[in-house]
């Protein structure tokens, strides 16, 4: 039976066992055990060993994630970082070369410059990955990879996955996606041409902000026994206790995801005529510049939404701290709202003039924007734009 996408995130990975002998559970049981018996020495009991290697729990967890980016394999980590970090330490070498978008995250960033540069003597340009014209005059010989957000974090720009695939399958070069704000329940890269897709899945997947975690999907048998080599050897593995969380919140992502969407372009639309406000991002909104492409290649426009104010750092402050509802605070994707400002927060790592220059400035304020009642958080935002 081919089942649709809400019926997957619910019941892919958790199918009862009614073998004779079998429990009949419902919901897969958190196996908290370290290492597994058998009863001959060369014959692990049901593939399992030592739960770095394979755990039941967590093994529910990736045939679930698999199933709802419409892959054959998926691996879960300790955090979004970790997951990145392996799948990079697998595909590069020194003397590689790797495209990033402009405006990445500062955590991938950092990870990229300051250890894989550094260290590994791997290349990196970034590039605006909204202009495909780019990214074909920035491969070189010894370009391995491209990386794409898309919505972009901050600045909610759209990468068209399709035709950056395009280009880099001509030069036999991989297309990794970070998919975390649109979640495979709005986009679905690898049917668009991207070969590895990665999540946080502390963001929406889990939904509820008490799981930290990551993971990789993909459907190339040849990438794939790579890293599940180095996610073993390298140990980064995610919790029996954390891939439980992360299957429970999964199977509220479809409403959830349709919640904060809706709320995110109610709130998008009533920033647009706010006076206090000098401009709003958000994909959703027909003057966004890539409004067309995000309905395109996306069935949905998100929760995520950046916007600037008038008063520089000191208006951003203002507003942030003013918020009663939006708790101010990193991370994305949870059921509550969270507002943030990246030149501080999650983007401080970046130097002041190269924020700048992506246009990343003291006064952009990013939203998480959470399932609430929407009139709370209109009248929550409405109270911290009167304080500027």
């Amino acid at each position: 039976m081919k089942m649709r996408f809400e019926t997957r995130a619910i019941h892919v990975g958790e199918e009862p066992n009614l073998q004779p002998g079998g429990s009949g559970d419902v919901v897969v049981p958190i196996h908290l055990a370290s290492t597994f018996a058998r009863r001959e020495t060369d014959k692990p009991t049901s593939g399992y060993e030592y739960s770095r290697t394979a755990n039941p729990t967590r093994a529910a967890l990736e045939k679930r994630l698999a199933a709802l980016e419409d892959a054959k394999f998926a691996l879960a980590f300790a955090s979004g970082m970790a997951a990145e970090t392996v799948l990079l330490l697998t595909l590069l070498k020194p003397g590689d070369h790797v495209i990033l978008s402009d405006d990445l995250y500062g955590g991938t960033k950092r990870l990229c410059h300051h250890v894989f540069q550094e260290n590994f003597k791997i290349g990196f340009s970034h590039v605006d990955l909204s202009r495909p014209e780019d990214i074909r005059d920035a491969i070189k010989r010894n370009t391995k990879l491209i990386w794409i957000e898309t919505p972009t974090n901050p600045l909610m720009k759209i990468c068209d996955i399709k035709a950056v695939s395009k280009i880099a399958r001509k030069k036999s070069v991989l297309v990794v996606v970070d998919n975390t704000f649109m979640t495979p329940y709005f986009q679905q890269p690898l049917k668009l041409g991207a070969d590895v897709v990665v999540h946080s899945t502390t963001k929406y997947l889990n939904g509820h902000s008490d799981s930290v975690g990551g993971c990789i999907i993909l459907s190339s048998e040849e990438i794939h026994e790579k890293l599940r080599f180095n996610q073993n050897a390298l140990g980064a593995i995610l919790s029996p206790f954390d891939s439980y969380l992360v299957l429970r919140g999964v199977k509220t992502l479809a409403v959830r995801m349709e919640k904060h969407n809706k709320n995110a372009m109610t709130i998008s639309s009533f920033l647009e005529k706010s006076r206090k406000v000098k401009k709003v991002l958000y994909p959703g909104l027909e003057n966004h510049p890539q409004h067309e492409l995000a309905k395109k290649q996306a069935s949905g426009f998100g929760g995520m939404i950046s916007f600037e104010v008038y008063g520089g750092l000191r208006g951003a402050r203002r507003f942030l701290e003013s918020l009663k509802i939006f708790s101010l605070a990193e991370s994305l994707g949870g059921v509550e709202s969270l507002a943030e400002h990246p030149a501080s927060m999650t983007h401080s790592s970046i130097p002041k003039k190269e924020r700048e220059r992506i246009g990343i400035s003291d006064s952009l304020i990013r939203l998480s924007v959470g399932i609430e009642d929407i009139a709370d958080l209109k009248e929550d935002i409405h109270h911290a734009l009167g304080r500027l």
